[in-house]
């Protein structure tokens, strides 16, 4: 059965090509074909109900006011950066700081390996990436992420945070393997004083057979817990390598909820050198990393208990309304990614958000106070937000837990209190659990590119979307090599002159 339209890459010589989704035998398949290299059949989403029911929360949005080009809608995926045709804002960037890393990983979104070159823009460059950024409109990007490679493996790491910092980023993170931070003492509390908010950690299991740096882990680890910096591990999930651990990884990080503040599954993208084999045998979808949460929890979080990341949309609309300000907007494609929030109790047991609030009712009153405080006024504003709290509690009451009262604490701080900086305990009060299910050219959709939300910042000033990035038309091999080091240009062309 046909349910759209889109376009997609050839896997092989990932040229734009006419695709369909459909459903068939209990799957969501992407079907194309390249005139050249002929019929393709890929997995995209192994759940045609969650599928459908993700499909209700979809929201197109109007992207950026100051779009970096001016293209046709047939030049995407080719015309990047951000164009008048990609429908979302940044809501978190990413600046690779080197390709340089102490690790030799056997799947790498990077590739850094296979490189055979140094790509590491110095700091005036990454300042003015970081500035494009800033400059977006209508809302600056709101957070940074510095990747690579491996970011700690740059001397002014600390230089950079501290620049980022002061130019104004509300959150900046680090993806880490954590090999320097559990090895040098002092690092950790270095980037703790740099003004850094978060260490994306990778992590992948907890045994040395899905793990093998599970040590290294652990003390880092250790080391963040001691200067207070929150950590959010992120493990690359590999059908038959690692998925028979999402549990226990879940169970880990809930152990350890001093420090760590959530879990960002993610389901490998071939995005290095892959077969069709090695696709059909090592593939897992957002369903599949949500089944086996179920299953390996025995129920506690339930797949239902997911939602996709359009779903807190109301939320930027209440703000904006309360405000009058422009806030950033969660309009990532609905079946990019899956999240909840689990609360985590004393004697280590943890209640789903799920099981305190009918979350579905409690999104309708949130998009409710919007609507009504829109409408302007002062008394109209404190009527909605009095109606709002009502309603709320009704939410509440339908929940299947007593435990609310943290809750009630944060929406009190929140709305009542009008302190909407309180939902920033939020986070730390609650173990986010979620998963981002990056795309690669066997599973490339149009649609899902052009309402992305995580970008690339690039020494040439564009912004590009995650997966066209990574996975598109080559867009991280062409501006490594364009702007690597070599002996008679060791710091890469100058994106200015196009010499050093």
């Amino acid at each position: 059965m046909l349910i759209k339209k889109t376009r997609s890459l050839c896997p092989i010589c990932r040229s734009a090509i006419d695709a369909e989704i459909v459903e068939e035998e209990g799957k969501i398949m992407l079907h194309s074909t390249c005139n050249e290299h002929g019929n393709f059949r890929n997995l995209y989403w192994s759940d045609p109900a969650l599928y459908r029911r993700f499909e209700r929360f979809g929201e197109v949005g109007t992207g950026i006011a100051n779009p970096q080009n001016i293209a046709p809608p047939e030049n995407c995926p080719s015309s990047c950066g951000l164009c008048n045709n990609h429908h979302s804002q940044t809501l978190l960037a990413n600046i690779d700081l080197t390709n340089r890393c102490n690790l030799d990983c056997d799947f790498c979104f990077a590739n850094a390996r296979a490189c055979g070159f140094v790509y590491e823009p110095d700091f005036d460059t990454i300042v003015m990436m970081m500035q494009v950024l800033r400059d977006q409109k209508p809302v600056p990007a709101p957070a940074v992420q510095f990747s690579g490679g491996e970011p700690t493996m740059r001397e002014d790491l600390v230089e950079i945070i501290k620049k980022a910092k002061e130019m104004g980023f509300p959150q900046v993170q680090i993806a880490s393997n954590g090999v320097r931070i559990a090895q040098e003492p002092g690092y950790a509390q270095k980037l703790k004083n740099s003004g850094l908010s978060t260490v994306y950690l990778h992590f992948d299991g907890v045994t040395t057979a899905t793990n093998p740096l599970l040590t290294i882990h652990e003390k880092a680890i250790e080391n963040l817990k001691d200067v207070g910096l929150g950590v959010v591990l992120v493990p690359t999930v590999i059908h038959g390598k690692n998925d028979h651990e999402l549990g226990d990884i879940i169970r880990f990080a809930v152990k350890n909820i001093a420090v760590i503040r959530g879990i960002n599954f993610q389901p490998i993208a071939f995005t290095g050198a892959a077969n069709d084999e090695d696709v059909r045998k090592l593939r897992v979808t957002i369903p599949d990393v949500l089944d086996g949460i179920e299953k390996q929890l025995g129920g506690v979080l339930k797949k239902d208990d997911f939602y996709p990341v359009p779903c807190v949309l109301p939320f930027s609309d209440l703000v904006e309304a309360y405000t009058g300000r422009p806030q950033v907007r969660f309009t990532a494609h609905q079946h990019c990614g899956a999240a909840t929030y689990v609360f985590v109790q004393n004697d280590g047991s943890f209640i789903p958000i799920n099981r305190m609030v009918d979350v579905d009712s409690f999104f309708e009153t949130i998009e409710q106070m919007a609507e009504k405080l829109k409408r302007g006024g002062t008394i109209n504003k404190y009527t909605a937000l009095l109606e709002g709290v009502k309603n709320m509690h009704n939410s509440v009451k339908k929940g299947e837990q007593g435990k609310t009262a943290e809750f009630w604490k944060i929406i009190g701080k929140t709305l009542i209190g009008q302190n909407f900086e309180a939902l920033r305990d939020f986070h730390w009060n609650a173990l986010f659990i979620g998963t981002m299910h990056f795309m690669d050219r066997y599973n490339y959709d149009l649609e899902r590119v052009q309402r992305c939300c995580i970008h690339y910042a690039t020494p040439e000033g564009k912004l590009i979307p995650f997966c066209t990035y990574n996975s598109g038309p080559v867009y991280r091999e062409q501006i490594w090599k364009k702007y690597a080091k070599t002996k008679d240009n060791p710091v890469g062309e100058s994106p200015e002159t196009g010499s050093s």
